[in-house]
Order: C-alpha cells, then sequence, then structure tokens
C-alpha cells in the first residue's frame, strides 16, 4: 500500500465520530484454515474467535494471538501476514479474534474504548476468554502463550499486555499505541497523529495500574514505519519507553544491529534475554513489513497495510517468541516404497548428489538368493551417472 493512497484515505475521514475505512480484508475466507469457535465462554465484546492449530504442535505447546488492523478481517490478515502457514511450520497454534462491523463501522478493534480496555471487561475480557478455551482444549503451557497486532489490533496488543500481565510471555506491536494514552475518540485520534512525549515512569505506570500484577512483566517487540503518517512513529518511542519503564532498563540501547537492512536495539536484562527490542523500518508506511525470512521462506501476501519491505516481521516475531527452533518429528511408519522404476529425468551435474540418493533408494531392499550380497557400487555411479544425463 503506498503511501500516498494511505494518505488519502486519511483525508476522507471524519474527524471524530463515525470513522470509515475501506473494506480491505483479503478475499481469503475460502484460503485460510481458520475455523470459527463460537461457544469458547463469556463475551462481553461480542467479538468472532478463528482459530487453526496444526496436526503437530511443538512442545511445549504454544498458543500466539494475533489481532487485525482496521478494515481487516481475520482471515484476511492471516493470509496477508502468513501467520497460520507459520504455525503449521512450527507447530503452534494460532487464535485470530475478529471485530464486527455492529462494534466498530471499520472493523477496528476499540482500544480506546474504557469498557473494552479494562481486565475483565469488553473485548479485553473477550479476547481472555478465547486464550482460555484454547490452553484448556488444546492443552497449551501457561508460559507459552503470546499475542501480536497490527494497528488497531497493536493498540489492542498493548491492551492485553496490560491488562493480562499473567496470561502472556510476550508481545509484538506493529504501527500500534501505547496502553491508556486514549479512553476515548478525541484521545485516540491526538494520540495517532501527534504522540505526545510523556515521561517514562508516567507511562510505565498506566500499565502497572491496569491490573494488580507485579511481574515479571511480559517481553516487548515493537515495529513501526518511519514514514507512517496513519499512526505517529513517534508512537513506538512511547512503547519502548513504557516498557523498558516497566523492566526497570536504561534509556540508551544495549545493542544496535542491523537485520536484514533495518536498524534494531535491543535491551536484554543480566542473564543476556532480551527483553525489549525495536525495528524501525526506514521509509515504510502504516503496516506490516513483509519479506523473505531468515530460512529463505516467505510468509504472507503483500496488500492494503501489508507492504513489501524486504524484512518479514512474523518470522522475526516468532523467532523472538522461541518459536522458530522447531523441527517437525519424523513420521512414525516409513511411506511404502514403490516398485522398481525407470530412474527420474534430471538436470546435469548440480543433481548428480541427489541422483545417487535416488539411485541407491531404488535398489531393491535385498538379494535374490542367487545374487551375490556384494554392494555393486559401480553400477548405481553408473546408473546416477545415466540419470543425470552424463552418460549414455
Amino acid at each position: 500500500m503506498s503511501l500516498t493512497r494511505n494518505v488519502e484515505l486519511l483525508r476522507r475521514l471524519p474527524k471524530l465520530d463515525g470513522l470509515r475505512f475501506p473494506e480491505f480484508g483479503l478475499s481469503a475466507a475460502s484460503s485460510s484454515p481458520l475455523q470459527e469457535v463460537t461457544d469458547f465462554g463469556e463475551n462481553p465484546g461480542n467479538l468472532r474467535m478463528l482459530a487453526f492449530v496444526p496436526t503437530q504442535l511443538q512442545k511445549p505447546r504454544a498458543l500466539v494471538v494475533v489481532l487485525h488492523g482496521c478494515g481487516q478481517t481475520a482471515a484476511g490478515y492471516d493470509l496477508g501476514a502468513g501467520w497460520s502457514t507459520l504455525a503449521r511450520h512450527y507447530g503452534f497454534a494460532l487464535l485470530m479474534p475478529e471485530q464486527q462491523r455492529s462494534n466498530n463501522a471499520n472493523t477496528c478493534f476499540n482500544w480506546f474504548n474504557a469498557e473494552d480496555i479494562a481486565r475483565d471487561s469488553g473485548e479485553a475480557r473477550s479476547i481472555r476468554e478465547m486464550v482460555s478455551h484454547m490452553a484448556e482444549a488444546h492443552r497449551i503451557d501457561p508460559r507459552r502463550v503470546f499475542i501480536t497486532g497490527l494497528s488497531a489490533g497493536g493498540a489492542m496488543t498493548s491492551v492485553m499486555l496490560a491488562t493480562y500481565p499473567d496470561v502472556f510471555a510476550a508481545g509484538a506491536v506493529i504501527a500500534g499505541l501505547p496502553y491508556g494514552i486514549a479512553s476515548n475518540l478525541r484521545e485516540a485520534l491526538d494520540g495517532m497523529f501527534h504522540s505526545p512525549a510523556r515521561p517514562a515512569h508516567e507511562l510505565g505506570d498506566l500499565v502497572r495500574n491496569a491490573s494488580p500484577h507485579r511481574g515479571p512483566w511480559p517481553k516487548m517487540s515493537v515495529w513501526h514505519g518511519s514514514a507512517d503518517r496513519t499512526v505517529n512513529p513517534g508512537n513506538a518511542n512511547e512503547i519502548v519507553k513504557q516498557w523498558l519503564d516497566l523492566h526497570d532498563l536504561p534509556a540508551v540501547p544495549m545493542a544496535e544491529t542491523n537485520v536484514d537492512g533495518y536498524p534494531r536495539q535491543a535491551w536484554w536484562n543480566k542473564d543476556g534475554e532480551t527483553l525489549v527490542e525495536f525495528y524501525n523500518i526506514a521509509d515504510m508506511a502504516h503496516g506490516t513489513p513483509l519479506g523473505i525470512a531468515d530460512n529463505d521462506q516467505r510468509y504472507g501476501v503483500e496488500g492494503a497495510f501489508l507492504i513489501e519491505a524486504g524484512i518479514s516481521s512474523s518470522y522475526h516475531i516468532a523467532k523472538f517468541f522461541g518459536l522458530t527452533g522447531w523441527i517437525p518429528d519424523a513420521k512414525t511408519k516409513p511411506e511404502p516404497r514403490p516398485a522398481a522404476a525407470p530412474a527420474p529425468k534430471m538436470s546435469p551435474a548440480p543433481h548428480l548428489a541427489r541422483s545417487i540418493r535416488t539411485a541407491v533408494a531404488d535398489k531393491p531392499a535385498g538379494p535374490k538368493p542367487e545374487q551375490s550380497r556384494g554392494f555393486d557400487l559401480g553400477a548405481v555411479i553408473t546408473r546416477a551417472l545415466t540419470a543425470a544425463g552424463l552418460m549414455k
């Protein structure tokens, strides 16, 4: 999504009430594996619950909660940001709450409504009920529950981390806002467009006063485009300040590195565990940054507020959560070996090693009684060279 188009969208918005975004939900219902769950518990926020649980789950079992942005659907954001693909690849359960137009005309989570951002109230309580349902139904380790979101979903991520810090081990906010800076629409717009600076301890107190919890606090990853004209990039600095204060960390970064061409700042505890990190995506407008991940895979599809930036935020967030080291279990039963068949046609030399493996695999499992029990390596190599097109 170009900066020019995002700015044009903002020009169409009324100043306070009746905010209306074009419908940016991708037509993804048929391609997303998300399934709706209707009986998950109390739902004072009147949200929809959609979830995906892959066949194999890493141990201990983990859950990631993902909150979409304004004008999006759960399935659309899933397709765009690639979370169900990540969940299948790395074996974790996925929960994607969805806003309804009856609550907000733009399908924004109401991160600025007092009744929706308090512990055990409104939308925050609905999301908490969904997490409890997933944890019980799929035996999720309570120490491995994480949350992330974009824009209004990012601001709602701040809400959940503040009101339920005892539930989440870590969170990631993309183009969002700190908790507690708005309790009505006017304050929300002021925070979005201007992001007035506040003392760090004041920001920390907003979170400390949101629940009876007194630590340890969740880890926090913050992402923001420097050319964002929808949510002022200054909000990223305020989120970082808020969580540095909670973790009693200094304002100066402990490390500054470069990841896929973008600066990353990090702060860690005495054990070397990163507690707060910040990715500043230079020249990017409002949205979720997409790109090739460290494992050479692409997660997500470019679209409205889903921006090709050369860095996969979804992958790096999953890595920050500690989810990307898992390798699927090998199948317990080997697949039946097909009958002997001609070696497949392959391109020349680059696939020679693969041809040799194929030739060995195709060799009959056991010799006939009249055959020699020796292994004819020369015949195997001849067959491999023939398959590779290097011998006729």
